[in-house]
């Protein structure tokens, strides 16, 4: 495993483990025990995905130190603003059993996101949480935040793979020292993205699949990944990508696959920002 030094001197491993869309409490508790047990040593979960007390049960029963993790949570929409901020993140961190947090999220650039943000700086000042970062954060987002914040974001959160490669967005996280985090790093299964015959061909010469070239394609770009699982042997095929390196000619035909665009989610569009809006987590 490689890790990352994000720009207050902590280091993030640069390959984690995420459970979006693993709500049901069983499975969700029994894949990050398999994660942890495989090598994983950095989970990523949020308040919206309904698994943080999943996430802290297994946590408890894995045997691994709790100094050797790093847990990544997230702050929803509806919990927006200072003082709900923080009561949003005490809850997070009794459904996770945990006394500090490694990284804390705004889930979306949406809401008093400011006032979140106040709130997290603290929290983070008070030593309750290791970095605080963004995910969702587009360029002008990202940098508004940058330029008027107390604290610069340690992490931004942003959908990377092959076919949305974000280079404009990664450029202005780099101006600002934010490292960027892949979610969707497999594209959410689009594009016959595990049978791709690009990205095949070139895992051919290295003994890896068409999926472990596309994980090592964002990590040799700095880009920390958190691909998803429920599988054992899916999960070490996704850790199994630290004993190679694509070159400079395979990065650039990959490169060409970017599509400029989501095929998953726009958030500039006033529907999802309605859509995210409306989705409330608790009463």
């Amino acid at each position: 495993m490689e890790y990352i030094t994000l720009n207050n001197g902590v280091k993030m491993p640069m390959e984690g483990f995420g459970v979006f869309q693993v709500p049901e409490a069983s499975v969700c508790e029994q894949a990050v025990r398999d994660a942890l047990q495989t090598g994983y040593r950095l989970i990523d979960t949020a308040s919206a995905y309904f698994n943080e007390e999943a996430v802290g049960a297994a946590i408890k029963k894995s045997g691994v130190a709790r100094e050797d993790l790093f847990i990544t949570t997230k702050l929803w929409v509806q919990d927006a603003g200072y003082e709900n901020a923080k009561k949003a993140f005490q809850v997070s961190m009794d459904k996770l059993g945990l006394n500090y947090l490694d990284l804390y999220l705004i889930h979306q650039p949406m809401n008093d996101y400011y006032g979140s943000w106040r709130a997290m700086e603290e929290l983070y000042e008070e030593g309750k949480i290791r970095a605080i970062g963004v995910c969702n954060f587009y360029p002008d987002r990202l940098a508004d935040l940058c330029v008027n914040a107390k604290i610069i974001p340690a992490v931004n959160q942003v959908e990377l793979h092959p076919f949305f490669a974000q280079t404009e967005a990664i450029s202005t996280m780099k101006e600002f020292g934010v490292i960027p985090e892949a979610w969707g790093p497999m594209a959410e299964g689009k594009h016959g993205i595990f049978t791709h015959p690009v990205l095949t061909e070139i895992g051919a010469k290295y003994g890896k699949t068409a999926a472990q070239v596309a994980l090592r394609w964002n990590t040799q770009r700095g880009v920390v990944i958190i691909p998803k699982s429920i599988h054992k042997e899916r999960m070490e095929e996704n850790l199994n990508i630290w004993d190679f390196k694509l070159s400079d000619e395979d990065m650039n035909i990959i490169s060409k696959l970017d599509l400029g665009h989501s095929e998953i989610i726009d958030h500039s569009t006033a529907e999802t920002s309605k859509m995210l809006n409306g989705w409330k987590i608790h009463d």
